[in-house]
C-alpha cells in the first residue's frame, strides 16, 4: 500500500473517523432502543423493529436519496437550518454520520436486543429484591450480562460503516478531503482503469472483512463459554 497517494491516506483517516463517530452514536442510541424492544409488551414494538430493519432490505441509494431530500437545502431540515443561519447537512461530514448511522442501525440494535432478551427476568428480579432501582440494575446487571451483544454490535456497526458506499455517495457527494471515503476511492480506481490501486485497496478491505468475521466468531465463542 506504499504506492497510494496522500489523498487515499487522507480518505482512510476520514473513513476511520466516520466509522468511530458513527459507532459511538449508534451504541448510545441503539442500546436503550434495543432494551425497549427486548422488554416492551407494546403492540408497537414489532412495528418499530420493522422500521429499524428497513435499511437491511432497502437499496442503499434509495435510503441515500431520501436522506438527501430530507437534509438537502430544499428539504425540511435544510430549510429549518436556513432559518437559524445554518447550512445543509448534505455534502458534509455530519451528513455522512447521519446516513451511516441510519444504514447500520439494524446491525447494532438487533445483537443488543437479542442479548437483552437472553438475559431474561431473573437477574433483574434479584436486583429488585436487593432494592436496586431499575436504572441502577440496568447499568450494573443488564449491561454487563449483555456485553457480548454490545461487542458484536460495535464490531458490526464499525465494519459496516467502513464498507458502506451507496448511502455516503448520495448524501456526501464524494468530495475529496471532506466526504470521500475508501469505498468511493475504490469505485474511482475502477472507473479510471487503475487496476493496480484498485486491487490493493480491495485486498485490504477483504483482509479487514476477514478480521471482522474472526472477531465475531471469537466473541460468539466467548459468550458461549460464559453461558456454560
Amino acid at each position: 500500500m506504499d504506492g497510494f497517494s496522500p489523498e487515499v491516506w487522507q480518505s482512510l483517516g476520514l473513513t476511520i473517523e466516520l466509522a468511530s463517530v458513527t459507532t459511538v452514536i449508534l451504541l448510545i442510541i441503539g442500546t436503550p432502543l434495543a432494551w425497549w424492544l427486548a422488554r416492551s409488551k407494546s403492540l408497537w414494538t414489532e412495528a418499530v423493529a420493522t422500521i429499524i430493519a428497513l435499511p437491511l432490505v432497502l437499496p442503499p441509494t434509495v435510503l441515500g436519496f431520501y436522506l438527501l431530500a430530507l437534509l438537502g437545502p430544499n428539504g425540511p431540515v435544510g430549510l429549518l437550518a436556513a432559518l437559524w443561519g445554518g447550512r445543509t447537512l448534505a455534502f458534509t461530514f455530519a451528513g455522512l454520520v447521519v446516513g451511516s448511522a441510519l444504514s447500520a442501525l439494524p446491525l447494532v440494535v438487533q445483537p443488543i436486543r437479542n442479548a437483552f432478551a437472553t438475559i431474561g427476568d431473573r437477574p433483574l428480579e434479584i436486583a429488585a429484591t436487593l432494592r436496586a432501582s431499575p436504572l441502577y440494575a440496568f447499568f450494573t446487571v443488564a449491561l454487563p450480562l449483555a456485553r457480548p451483544g454490545l461487542l458484536t454490535a460495535a464490531v458490526l456497526g464499525f465494519a459496516h460503516t467502513i464498507g458502506t458506499f451507496g448511502v455516503v455517495l448520495m448524501i456526501g457527494g464524494n468530495i475529496p478531503g471532506r466526504t470521500k471515503v475508501l469505498s468511493a476511492f475504490l469505485f474511482d480506481f475502477v472507473q479510471q482503469s487503475r487496476w493496480r490501486e484498485a486491487s490493493w485497496l480491495a485486498g485490504a478491505m477483504v483482509m479487514f472483512a476477514v478480521a471482522v468475521v474472526l472477531t465475531l466468531t471469537l466473541i460468539d465463542k466467548y459468550s458461549r463459554r460464559r453461558s456454560t
